[in-house]
C-alpha cells in the first residue's frame, strides 16, 4: 500500500490556484529542497511537490540505479518508476492536487521521461532538462497530446543531442506534443533553460 510518507518530500501549497502543480525531480546529489527555488521562479503561485530519490550513489540521492555513466539498471528503472508513479498518485489524493507537470533535471528528468513512457496517465506534461530515455517500452501510447519540453545542451558530454532527439521521437510516438530545444551550453542549466521553461509553462 503506497503512502505519502514513502518518499521524503516537500509540499508547497498553491498561492494562486487554477494552474497544474509542479512535480520537482532533482538531479544526482540533490534532494527535495533542490529545485524549489527554480519551481518558484518558473511558475510562481503553483503548488510544488518535491520528493527525494530513494537510491544512494555513495552519499548522493538518485531516483534509480546506474551501472556506469549513461548505463542504467533497466529493471531498477522500471521498479523505481512504478514506485514513484504510485506515490505521485497517492500524494495527489493526499494533498488534493490535479495531475502535476513534472519539472526534472538530469536524473530527475530521466525518471520523469520513464514515467511518461511507462505510466502515461500519471503526469499532465513535463519539462525535461538534460533528459534521455532510460528505458524504451515495447509499445508507445497514452500521452494523447500532453505537452512536453525537452531541453538539451549543445555541448553536453554527459547527455549529447542525439539522446534528446531519441527521447523526443519516443514521446512523439506515444502521442505527446513535444518541443525539443537545443540550448547553448553543457550539462548545467543556463538562463536560456529558465527562459524557455518559463515560456513553456506559461503557454501550457
Amino acid at each position: 500500500m503506497t503512502s505519502v510518507a514513502d518518499f521524503a518530500h516537500r509540499f508547497v501549497p498553491a498561492s494562486a490556484p487554477g494552474r497544474a502543480p509542479l512535480l520537482l525531480l532533482h538531479g544526482t546529489g540533490g534532494d527535495e529542497n533542490d529545485l524549489l527555488p527554480l519551481g518558484r521562479e518558473l511558475a510562481p503561485g503553483r503548488a510544488l511537490l518535491s520528493p527525494r530519490g530513494q537510491v544512494l550513489e555513495g552519499p548522493h540521492p538518485r531516483f534509480f540505479r546506474r551501472l556506469a555513466e549513461g548505463v542504467f539498471d533497466v529493471e531498477d528503472v522500471r521498479r523505481r518508476t512504478a514506485d514513484l508513479a504510485a506515490w505521485v498518485t497517492e500524494a495527489g489524493r493526499h494533498y488534493g492536487l490535479e495531475k502535476p507537470v513534472a519539472l526534472g533535471f538530469s536524473n530527475g528528468a530521466n525518471i520523469a521521461a520513464a514515467m511518461l513512457l511507462l505510466h502515461p496517465d500519471v503526469l499532465g506534461g513535463a519539462v525535461l532538462l538534460r533528459a534521455l530515455a532510460p528505458v524504451e517500452p515495447g509499445s508507445l501510447s497514452g500521452l494523447d497530446g500532453k505537452p512536453v519540453l525537452v531541453a538539451t545542451g549543445s555541448s553536453d558530454p554527459i547527455n549529447p543531442i542525439a539522446n534528446g532527439e531519441r527521447l523526443s521521437q519516443l514521446l512523439q510516438a506515444a502521442g505527446a506534443d513535444v518541443t525539443h530545444e537545443v540550448v547553448p551550453g553543457s550539462h548545467g542549466l543556463t538562463p536560456r533553460d529558465v527562459e524557455i521553461a518559463r515560456n513553456f509553462l506559461n503557454r501550457h
